[in-house]
This record gives structure tokens, C-alpha cells and sequence, in this order.
């Protein structure tokens, strides 16, 4: 195992703990209608239209107001700048977590719960999705903060997530953990957008599972072969690329998309003065 930096010390994965909330969901009963959808509530998709699309599709029958995650613009800002050409607003629904809160009503549906309280930690649904996690993680979660889009957030060690994400790719098929990730990578295009890096990944390293998150985070698996974890320290994203792909590279990955995303150029004036690169 290669470790670099503190690995004892819980971190909050952001987004990157999306998939496994996503098999606690399936686990509470669930039944998406396809992998696309299974796909969006595990995203923190773009906002482009075949993103929104699905997650119109998820609230069928469910009031879009019952979503319980802020307004906000598109990732993708030909998204967002084409709505606020068209004289619109940002909403829940255009939020890059909408899938994930569509999947969590939808889970509280199948159940009877109450869609009122649906993010409070204490409901029925958060206590099954935190068992999930500390399940699949093999460990505690020391601490549940509230992430930007209201959800529960649980903080991990970074081998406890990269041991949660080793047990989606290695599960059976048809389990829940395995299901997430067949639909991650069967449809990598709404886990994130165009130009994302995280959709670039899935698309590039066959049998690859990807999940970015804010803060600096990264999780990543490839069945037989391992995973990486990680948190660049001060969460900026500039550097979390050029380190993934070192780590993966010292697994013996290899793939053009590597090529693509170890350097991020570093700007300076009009021109490139500089770029991040990893060195593990």
C-alpha cells in the first residue's frame, strides 16, 4: 500500500461518498428505473440538459419543490450561461446534486417515510444510508457535518473510503455495490459532464469506477488491480489530477487519458508559465 500524508485522520470525502449512500438507498429499497437514474443519484452531474432531463424523470410524480438542496447555476457554464440567457433562474433542480436528493425522496417513497424531514440526521432514511457507509467503509463515522447541498456528510479515513470503493467494483454481480458501479461506468457522461475530468477517467480506463468531490477529494477503483484515496490537504483542485494519476500509475495503470490529466498548466499573463505535476 502506498500512503503519503496523515491516513488516521477522518476527512469528509464531499461527493466522493455519493456512490455509497447510493447503495444504502438500493439497500432501503429502492428500485431506480434504470441505470441512468442509479447513474444521476450518485453524480454531481453538469447541468446539461441530459442530466436535468433524467432527474425530471427520477421526481415523476414528486414535487420538484419537495428537493431539498439550495438553488444553484449549472457546473457546466454553457449550462449556466445558456438559463440565464433564456431569462431563468438557478433552481434545486439545476443543482449538481439534484440526482442525489431525487434518489433520497424516491427512497423515502418506497418506504412511508416522511419527505418533509428527509436530510435531518436523526429521519429513517439518513440512519440507513450512515449504516451503509460505515459498513462498506469498515469503520466508524467519527463525525456527520452538514455538506453544501444539506445532506449528511460522513466524515472517513481515506483507507476507509478507498476500502469502500474496492467493495463496489469487487462485489457480485446484481449486489447493490455492484450495481452503483456498473452504472457509474456504463454511463460516466451523467456521473459528471462534458469536459469533466471524473467522465474522462471512466471513459478512458476500461472497468475504472470515479468519483470526484469538492474539497480536493478523489476515489477510485479498478476490480483486481486496487483503489486510491485521496484529499489534497489545503482542498484546493488543482493539484488532485496529476496526484491521482501517480497513484495510479503506481498500480501499473496506464491509458492516454493519464497523459491528458497528469499536468494541469499553471497561467500566468496571456501565456503558461508553469504547470502541476505529481510526483509519487
Amino acid at each position: 500500500m502506498l500512503e503519503r500524508g496523515d491516513l488516521v485522520r477522518p476527512v469528509f470525502p464531499r461527493s466522493s461518498n455519493k456512490p455509497l449512500q447510493a447503495v444504502g438507498m438500493l439497500r432501503a429499497g429502492w428500485q431506480p428505473a434504470d441505470d441512468r437514474a442509479l447513474a444521476l443519484a450518485t453524480a454531481s452531474h453538469s447541468g446539461e440538459e441530459r442530466h436535468l432531463a433524467v432527474v425530471r424523470e427520477m421526481l415523476a410524480g414528486v414535487e420538484e419543490a419537495a428537493l431539498g438542496c439550495p438553488p444553484m447555476l449549472p457546473l457546466s457554464e454553457p449550462a449556466a450561461h445558456a438559463l440565464l440567457a433564456r431569462g431563468e433562474q438557478a433552481t434545486p433542480l439545476t443543482m449538481n446534486c439534484s440526482g442525489k436528493h431525487a434518489a433520497m425522496l424516491l427512497t423515502c417513497l418506497a418506504n412511508g417515510w416522511p419527505l418533509a424531514t428527509y436530510l435531518d440526521q436523526a429521519d429513517p432514511l439518513q440512519v440507513a444510508l450512515t449504516a451503509a457507509v460505515e459498513e462498506l467503509a469498515g469503520e466508524r463515522v467519527l463525525h456527520v457535518a452538514v455538506d453544501g447541498c444539506g445532506a449528511p456528510q460522513h466524515a472517513l479515513t481515506l483507507p476507509g473510503l478507498a476500502r469502500a470503493f474496492s467493495r463496489l467494483v469487487d462485489a457480485a454481480p446484481g449486489t447493490p455495490e455492484r450495481r452503483v458501479a456498473d452504472a457509474m461506468r456504463a454511463h460516466p457522461e451523467l456521473v459528471g459532464g462534458t469536459g469533466r475530468d471524473v467522465t474522462a477517467l471512466m471513459q478512458g480506463v476500461p472497468g475504472l469506477l470515479a468519483k470526484d468531490g469538492a474539497e480536493g477529494l478523489y476515489a477510485v477503483a479498478l476490480p483486481g488491480v486496487g483503489a486510491v484515496a485521496l484529499k489534497v490537504e489545503d482542498g484546493a483542485a488543482r493539484a488532485r489530477t496529476p496526484v491521482l494519476v501517480g497513484a495510479l500509475r503506481a498500480l501499473g495503470v496506464e491509458g492516454g487519458v493519464l497523459e491528458e490529466l497528469a499536468t494541469v498548466p499553471v497561467l500566468g499573463g496571456a501565456g503558461v508559465v508553469g504547470e502541476v505535476r505529481g510526483t509519487v
